[in-house]
């Protein structure tokens, strides 16, 4: 009964801290999740009525099963190793949860000029103000016609 109590607060701890944002957090919740597995597993063995799996020491339908103290050995090397790969993730990643950037301010619209001159360019097809006529292209020959 102590062991399924234990395995359920574990449990519970590492689901929630699974739930958090920070990395470090999540490792902490799979380490507590390995433990309660490896519980689970001890307490399948029968450890609590049972004798140590000593071959030679006793009765042999009185000694513990040793299946599953070899599987909570397996599970505690799976979960250093995980530990391990989720900590150098921690370490390399920086800040789990920088501040997020505030958005750029709109830049205010220009005002316009209120001077004389509404027409900033001039119209290049149009003539100069005071001629009159088609005015010569700079480069251009004059033909004979245009000539004389």
């Amino acid at each position: 009964m102590t062991a399924a109590i234990i395995a359920g607060v574990l449990v519970a701890a590492g689901v929630y801290l699974l739930l958090q944002r920070g990395l470090v957090r999540v490792t902490i919740g799979f380490v507590l999740l390995g433990h309660a597995a490896n519980v689970v597993l001890v307490a399948s063995g029968g450890m609590a009525w049972r004798q140590a799996p000593l071959v030679g020491d006793g009765d042999t339908a009185q000694m513990a099963d040793p299946l599953p103290q070899a599987f909570v050995l397996t599970a505690i090397v799976i979960t250093f190793g995980i530990t391990v790969y989720l900590l150098a993730l921690a370490r390399a990643g920086g800040d789990d949860d920088p501040e997020p950037e505030p958005p750029p301010e709109p830049e205010p619209e220009p005002e316009p000029e209120l001077g004389l001159d509404t027409d900033p360019e001039p119209d290049p097809s149009e003539p100069p103000a005071g001629t009159s006529g088609p005015q010569p292209v700079p480069g251009h020959r004059k033909t004979p016609e245009e000539r004389g």
